[in-house]
């Protein structure tokens, strides 16, 4: 049974355009997919798939096609992020934002779109503090046919799922050195405490000597 919800899954995963906008209201297409075979969202809310993909999926899952929900966005003509390099103050915001890593850059030195890699989401243009990225439209005289667009699309999955999967390395390898950190810190409080205890342990020996030697220095007088 969760083979065949996952091959579903997969199958609707296939017709979507693996834009990654988040248009859908899901964070990628794998999730939207995964949302409706599980009958949690509507086979109309993509609009870069438009009537094509929504066409395709009702086939797939057997129901009738519907127009789609507009409240998601409206299709647009096929575009590419483009920054303005010499507004750039290399925040790396977009590089956080891109789901498909076709940003490149470092921190304070400009960054630059990778194109062929770009799926014009547009989720980069909101977080940049110095609205340098605009899109640029790439629409060709000829609309691409299905082999191309299934070949774009082949490729928007493929970075969208190593950049999670880079992602969760990131997160791993940043909570291992917190964790290596925080068991340093015990360490040396643990440290701290015996030196502090062996401090205390060395002052109440030499205390005791000291009274020692005034209880013989008293009783020396005495006699």
């Amino acid at each position: 049974m969760l083979t065949d919800k996952n091959n579903l899954i997969d199958q609707i995963d296939a017709i979507l355009p693996q834009t990654q906008c988040q248009q859908c209201g899901f964070t990628g297409c794998k999730p939207y997919a995964t949302a409706i075979a599980e009958g949690h969202a509507d086979i109309n809310q993509c609009p870069p798939g438009d009537e094509e993909g929504i066409y395709q999926l009702a086939e797939l899952l057997g129901v009738k096609p519907k127009p789609l929900n507009k409240t998601h966005g409206i299709p647009k003509p096929k575009a590419t992020a483009f920054i303005d390099e010499s507004s750039c103050i290399g925040c790396t915001f977009c590089i956080q934002a891109c789901p498909t890593d076709a940003i490149v850059g470092a921190a304070k030195q400009m960054h630059t779109v990778i194109t062929t890699a770009c799926t014009g989401c547009e989720l980069c243009i909101a977080p940049c503090p110095m609205d340098c990225i605009r899109m640029v439209s790439v629409q060709k005289e000829h609309p691409l046919d299905q082999h191309a667009k299934k070949k774009a699309a082949n490729l928007a999955r493929a970075r969208y799922q190593f950049r999670l999967q880079r992602r969760a390395r990131e997160k791993q390898e940043q909570a291992k050195k917190i964790a290596q950190k925080t068991m340093k810190k015990k360490q040396a409080n643990v440290a701290t405490a015996d030196d502090v205890a062996r401090k205390k342990a060395i002052i109440q020996a030499a205390l005791k000597r000291a009274a020692a030697v005034r209880v013989k220095g008293v009783t020396k007088q005495s006699i």
